[in-house]
């Protein structure tokens, strides 16, 4: 892992992670349906939303993610924040914060091929409801 962009506080990395994946998410929705915005958005929702995105990460750590990726999400995990999310409970919120944060991680780390790899399995993951 590129220790630079390792040290960098896990809030940062889950705040930058947030966006790259939510912009991942509407990609690939725009490329199903490109016509109606409000349809998207609801779409959206099940894939960025804390309870998707933990259902993912409690997924990715059982034997696809590597060791540092695991140190990684933990720590960003365990990292004590102010924010509080009104919609979810807290823990779903600090596993989804992990998660948002590894995506964070590989994005400037310029890892894109793993990032599209975890990228890809979260919403395999999701879509398995």
């Amino acid at each position: 892992m590129d220790q630079e962009i390792q040290n960098i506080n896990t809030t940062t990395l889950a705040y930058m992670g947030d966006a790259v994946y939510e912009v991942r998410v509407r990609e690939m929705l725009i490329e199903h349906d490109p016509h109606d915005v409000g349809k998207l958005h609801k779409m959206a929702v099940r894939y960025v939303s804390a309870e998707g995105q933990a259902k993912a990460m409690r997924k990715l750590v059982n034997g696809f993610l590597t060791e540092d990726e695991i140190r990684l999400y933990k720590r960003a995990r365990n990292h004590r924040t102010l924010s509080r999310s009104k919609n979810t409970d807290p823990r779903t919120y600090k596993v989804a914060t992990g998660f948002e944060a590894l995506i964070g991680y590989l994005f400037l780390a310029e890892e894109s091929d793993r990032l599209d790899e975890v990228i890809e399995e979260a919403i395999r993951i999701i879509e398995e409801e």
